[in-house]
């Protein structure tokens, strides 16, 4: 599996064009009026990962199966979302669903394409959504807090266990900030998580430049990346109308015109490179004649819960992970080579799986 990503903006910033380019498709209707996507465009894309083609030639692999990202296309949301202003209630349920939010952002000026708020400020477009979202948070936690604090005071002891956290975060929105800036311990980061808050989810903010700036961003990208550095966001710049250029050529004809724009990769890559940072993702890989396949669980994940990833019996069965590191697989030309130097370990239900970590499961059903 890979990540759902909801890709949110005030209208007319891109967001659309951006989906439509890096899924590939012409699924949203891209127009110059706010409300063109009322329902989530949904597309999946696969990971690029250089190092598959290696495995899958040592391996002979019939195919290579990358793991799979969703970008949902959601509909531009306005001030007073958090209301229900234009069809906010819809839009924020879409974004509830989502493990992060891509929030693309105008960078760019073009007298030709209206702006909702009638100015560019990518800044004060961010805090028009990120004040939405915590507004939803803020109204979601009142209704919720009072009976949770009955139920504390009556000993119920999941309530008593969750009410400190329900109670920091309602605090930090009170304050004005988002509840991902929560410093708390792993267990209550759990319980946040839990409460499905949108103000919760990872951000990364997409800085939507013109053609000319797509190498270095510029002064719109250069003050996005202050406030993100500030909050704790990552942020990508990326030029639009150069994807949705890419993703109408032949794959052969990608390289050059990127290098014409001073780009060394995609913006696709760029992005599902910042998303893994983001939500500190990791690869592992399962290799054979059949296939070579890529597996994402976020670092940390034991053995037992990465199999599960595959099927669930692996993880109910588990009883230990043949692992050979991606450098030493290669390096040694397979599996073979790397049982016959010493380099294919047998891990058992504690190990943490690394980043490039090629696997066999064994496992009783």
């Amino acid at each position: 599996m890979g990540f759902k990503c909801g890709i949110v903006g005030l209208p007319n910033v891109g967001k659309s064009t951006l989906f439509n380019a890096l899924t590939r498709t012409a699924a949203a209707q891209a127009a110059n009026y706010p409300f063109c996507t009322i329902e989530p465009n949904t597309g999946d894309v696969g990971v690029p990962d250089e190092r598959m083609a290696k495995i899958a030639a040592i391996a002979g692999s019939k195919e290579i199966l990358p793991t799979r990202l969703t970008f949902v296309d959601i509909a531009g949301l306005v001030r007073g979302a958090s209301k229900g202003e234009g069809l906010g209630n819809q839009f924020l349920a879409n974004i509830r669903e989502t493990d992060a939010i891509a929030h693309v952002l105008r960078c760019f000026e073009d007298g030709d394409i209206t702006h909702v708020e009638d100015k560019i400020d990518p800044v004060a477009d961010a805090e028009t959504v990120d004040t939405e979202l915590m507004l939803a948070d803020l109204e979601s936690l009142e209704k919720r807090i009072d009976p949770l604090r009955k139920k504390a005071a009556a000993k119920d002891k999941e309530s008593q266990e969750i009410l400190p956290v329900m109670e920091a975060a309602l605090a930090i929105l009170q304050e004005g900030k988002p509840t991902r800036m929560l410093e708390l311990a792993p267990e209550e980061d759990q319980m946040l998580r839990g409460l499905n808050l949108l103000s919760s989810k990872p951000v990364l903010y997409v800085c939507n430049v013109n053609e000319d700036n797509a190498a270095d961003g510029n002064d719109f990208s250069r003050a996005v990346e202050k406030m993100a550095a500030e909050s704790g966001c990552g942020t990508v710049v990326i030029s639009a109308a150069i994807e949705e250029e890419i993703a109408q050529m032949p794959v052969e004809e990608q390289g050059e015109y990127l290098e014409m724009n001073g780009l060394e990769e995609s913006g696709l890559d760029r992005l599902i490179s910042a998303g893994y940072k983001l939500l500190d993702l990791i690869t592992y890989f399962t290799a054979g004649p059949k296939e070579t396949r890529a597996w994402t669980v976020t670092r940390g994940t034991k053995a037992p819960q990465a199999a599960g990833v595959i099927h669930t019996d692996f993880e109910r069965g588990f009883i230990r992970a043949q692992t050979i590191a991606y450098e030493d697989y290669v390096a040694l030309g397979g599996e073979t080579a790397a049982k016959e130097a010493g380099k294919a370990r047998d891990e058992g239900k504690e190990y943490l799986v690394k980043d490039g970590d090629i696997l066999l499961f064994k496992f009783n059903t």
